[in-house]
């Protein structure tokens, strides 16, 4: 039996720790989990100071919101339903979170019209029955900056030699239950000699 998603999920770090977000009850709608959350942040150093940041599939924003409260300049949220739109408003609102702009839009479009090298982190963490998991890395890898970071989860693992195409390469890697979370960075800014485990 599938389990139940949560209603809410809590941000875990940084301003508006142990705040909460609802999460609407949607298809395809999948917060990440807490312990992915707390691990992947534990990844790029948990001070995001000074970044800008996308939330492309922003759903109910725990990435985006978790990222802004460790400090990001500044985070764009992209969601293209208008109601889940509108709840992340909300909780912007409540949390008076000037850093974070939430854009109901499509995110491959919009990441397509968006001007290159624009952002330090990308989160890619679409419906996974969608299947849009090379197009959104390719989209995102075109808007990093150098030394930037994509964060990508999936249901399967994105090896070397599936990211490579799109000029990325692996940097870490989690499985938890059927989720895949990895985090990439662009290959050509990889020193020859580094090894996955390289703290950022």
């Amino acid at each position: 039996m599938k389990a139940a998603l949560p209603r809410e999920v809590r941000i875990i770090g940084g301003q508006w720790k142990r705040s909460k977000l609802p999460v609407a009850d949607r298809p395809g709608l999948r917060p990440t989990p807490d312990r992915v959350r707390e691990t992947l942040f534990n990844w790029l150093g948990n001070d995001l100071e000074g970044w800008r940041c996308l939330d492309a599939f922003a759903g109910s924003g725990a990435l985006g919101f978790e990222a802004a409260s460790r400090g990001a300049a500044e985070v764009i949220l992209l969601e293209r339903e208008r109601t889940l739109a509108a709840s992340l408003n909300q909780s912007r609102e409540r949390l008076k979170a000037g850093t974070l702009r939430i854009e109901c839009a499509e995110a491959l479009s919009w990441m397509a019209a968006c001007a290159p090298r624009r952002f330090e982190l990308v989160f890619i963490d679409p419906p996974f029955d969608a299947q849009l998991f090379e197009r959104a890395l390719a989209a995102a890898a075109r808007l990093l900056v150098p030394e930037g970071c994509v964060y990508l989860e999936a249901d399967r693992e994105f090896t070397a030699a599936d990211v490579a195409p799109l000029g990325l390469a692996p940097h870490r890697h989690l499985r938890a239950g059927q989720v895949h979370a990895h985090l990439l960075r662009a290959a050509t800014l990889r020193p020859p000699a580094a090894s996955p485990g390289v703290q950022l």
